[in-house]
């Protein structure tokens, strides 16, 4: 069964910051198998790549699920940026983003408490995954 896949690069994000693309910088792609091969081989040059978060999905193929995504996010294109060396699914997030989609699930779902977001990889993992998913 594909599995949908989040990953992320600590000296990717570093290498977004200092393009003006931010440190939100993730690698949105699917896998038939265990998708931890794949980041231990790497993307983009870069050979430090987590697997953050996944989920098995049934039907859904990486060209429809970063089509779903570049509805909404902004996806790094490969041909313009030498350094992704041509890695599709790249894209980029803005932490505000990532916190209104958290308090709009909360308020949805009835926990409208006003607490400071301190956002971690994960968060940013299940706004891909959700959005893909869509």
């Amino acid at each position: 069964m594909p599995v949908l896949f989040v990953a992320r690069s600590v000296k990717l994000g570093r290498w977004g910051s200092d393009v003006g693309q931010g440190k939100h910088v993730y690698k949105v792609g699917v896998a038939d198998g265990d998708p931890k091969a794949l980041a231990a081989a790497g993307w983009a040059g870069e050979g430090d790549w987590k697997i953050v978060k996944s989920r098995e999905v049934e039907g859904l193929t990486e060209e429809e699920a970063l089509a779903r995504l570049a509805r909404k996010e902004r996806m790094l294109d490969p041909n313009l940026y030498p350094k992704l060396k041509g890695t599709p699914g790249v894209f980029r997030l803005r932490a505000e983003q990532v916190e209104n989609h958290i308090l709009v699930t909360r308020a949805l779902a009835g926990d409208s408490d006003r607490l400071d977001l301190k956002l971690k990889p994960a968060d940013f993992a299940d706004y891909l995954i959700h959005n893909a998913l869509r």
